[in-house]
């Protein structure tokens, strides 16, 4: 996978949509080498079907995490949580009650991106702590990750030379 696969993951991710016109239109890729390359990344198992669901592992994203975020805040949660959205690699997040104030899912390349995720975190004032759990297998997910991450990040993470 070289940062033009990567940019067209990310299109469609962003986009909802693997149609090679409105990919072109995002990416600046000639739709002929949109073709191609979708086919080559279906041939590779990394999209899976024509939803161009995304096999996270062979994308290079197989780590997920679900983190319990405890919180002293006062007033709206709503600043809070545009901080903790704003973490890459948050894919989902929940504002809940009881003990724990948010729940939050994170895809991150591998296991060494845990501790950044959770330092972010930890540097957010309001975070008092966090409690992480490594998802052993995922049994449904419908997600679309790689939105959460900027492009440049994705390319950097991703890309091969």
């Amino acid at each position: 996978m070289d940062e033009r696969d990567v940019r067209l993951l990310k299109a469609i991710s962003d986009l909802g949509t693997g149609s090679p016109e409105q990919l072109h239109e995002e990416t600046g890729i000639p739709i002929s080498t949109i073709h191609y390359r979708l086919n080559n990344l279906r041939d590779e198992g990394i999209v899976e079907n024509d939803l161009y669901d995304l096999d996270l592992e062979a994308v290079g994203l197989g780590v997920t995490v679900v983190l319990e975020v405890l919180a002293d805040y006062s007033g709206s949660h709503e600043s809070l949580s545009e901080r903790l959205l704003a973490v890459e690699g948050v894919t989902e997040a929940y504002f809940t009650m009881g003990e724990t104030d948010f729940v939050v899912v994170a895809r991150l390349p591998e296991s060494d991106a845990v501790e950044r995720l959770i330092r972010e975190f930890e540097d957010i004032d309001e975070v008092d702590r966090t409690n992480s759990t490594f998802v052993i297998r995922s049994l449904r997910d419908g997600q679309r990750p790689l939105s959460s991450y900027s492009l440049d990040t994705l390319v950097e993470m991703l890309a091969e030379e």
